[in-house]
């Protein structure tokens, strides 16, 4: 099977309402491959592709996650399916679970149930890590600090609240934890209140001060078939977050760091393992996530075409040669940027100190001259960057109503 060949099959894609959705619709679209949308709001952006060939009605996994993984089995069965492509922690949680059902239909590019657990679980991640040789920050479970002098943010301990996680979670639900907190050095926070606000018993660690870098993997049957780099420039926040401005970078230590812990939890699949290199230079493990990333256009940008990859995989083909990696290329998501410049204007934070309004301002409209290159916006394919810029103006219109019913389901976004 050649580039740009016409081909035989169908992957199934979670048409999510980040970049990373499109980017894949698109890169399998090209090449001739049927792409499946599953999705369960009907204003999800990737849904506007003009790769996207085929929409299919979900249940939102949030609310049903019995249901989401259901409906994406019975996308497996069918004959012309031969891959499910995980977008989000929702789900490589419902392939992963079950992926014995998953198996008998189509090729598991994703990891077990136990390597997945040992990632969402953040506990049992820093003991893989420690064991590893893979440097972690100072963390305890929440309720078991001694001493509230450093500076500290808490997390939850689960990446995802899940039934398979916690047995007194609802097991048709699953739920993302809330948002990580910075705690103010010196003062002893409620802890029952955060406790009760992530909805078990979280994390804190040390706070790391430095540069976000992530190593991507696509791993098969426990090797490294292909991999890239990624430094965070600018997040969501500018106390970090999700990256919106994001540079593919060469660094040894790095990719030695990600392999060495992916190897240890016996990998399978994707994943992007993130990290804080500190003001040393040494790489403090950040977390894992067990699945495509969202800033994945980047790393197509920069010649990796793990959407490609995973397909070749998927369907007992050669990986068509050596990736040609091009270190330098950096992306934007716009709308992002755009969330980043508002947390400047408005939001503190305990620790970090507030970037100047002018400086970032100078900064981004430099890097958009430097680098005219975005994770969503496609001349030729311009569908859902409009879909999406629709979305951001219908919810800045109308912020305190439910936005977007599902797409057939009577679920919201």
């Amino acid at each position: 099977m050649q580039d740009g060949d016409a081909t035989v099959g169908s992957a199934v894609v979670p048409a999510v309402n980040a970049a990373h959705a499109a980017v894949v619709l698109r890169s399998l679209g090209r090449r001739g491959v049927h792409t499946i949308a599953a999705a369960e709001n009907e204003h999800s952006p990737a849904l506007w592709s003009r790769f996207c060939d085929e929409r299919v009605a979900v249940p939102h996994p949030g609310t049903d996650a019995t249901g989401y993984a259901a409906a994406l089995l019975s996308l497996a069965r069918r004959d012309d399916v031969e891959t499910i492509v995980p977008l989000r922690e929702e789900d490589v949680y419902a392939l992963s679970h079950r992926a014995s059902a998953f198996d008998e239909h189509v090729e598991v590019l994703w990891p077990s149930s136990e390597s997945l657990t040992a990632v969402h679980d953040r506990v049992q991640l820093f003991d893989a890590a420690e064991r590893a040789g893979v440097t972690v920050p100072d963390a305890c479970l929440l309720t078991d600090v001694d001493s509230w002098d450093e500076e500290r943010i808490v997390k939850g301990r689960y990446a995802l609240l899940g039934n398979e996680y916690d047995d007194d979670f609802p097991e048709r639900r699953v739920q993302t934890p809330a948002k990580t907190m910075f705690l103010q050095p010196g003062e002893q926070p409620d802890v029952q209140r955060i406790v009760d606000q992530m909805g078990h018993v979280p994390i804190t660690q040390t706070f790391v001060d430095g540069t976000e870098y992530c190593l991507r993997a696509l791993y098969h049957d426990g090797e490294p078939v292909a991999t890239s780099q990624k430094r965070l420039l600018r997040g969501y926040k500018y106390s970090r977050g999700p990256s919106v401005y994001h540079e593919a970078v060469d660094i040894p230590e790095l990719e030695r760091d990600g392999l060495a812990l992916l190897d240890e939890l016996d990998w399978h699949g994707m994943a992007s393992v993130g990290f804080i290199r500190d003001a040393d230079g040494e790489f403090n493990l950040l977390e894992i996530n067990p699945r495509y990333p969202a800033s994945l256009p980047m790393d197509l940008h920069a010649g990796v075409d793990y959407p490609w990859y995973h397909w070749n995989l998927a369907t007992n083909e050669e990986i068509p040669g050596e990736p040609a990696y091009r270190p330098g290329e950096s992306t934007h998501l716009v709308r992002g940027e755009l969330v980043h410049l508002h947390s400047v204007l408005r939001e503190d934070n305990p620790i970090v100190e507030r970037p100047s309004a002018l400086g970032t301002v100078a900064s981004m409209a430099a890097s958009f001259v430097q680098h005219p290159t975005f994770d969503q916006l496609s001349l030729t394919d311009p569908g859902p960057f409009v879909r999406d810029t629709l979305n951001v103006a219908s919810n800045l219109l109308h912020a305190n109503r439910p936005q977007f019913p599902a797409f057939g389901r009577g679920h919201e976004e």
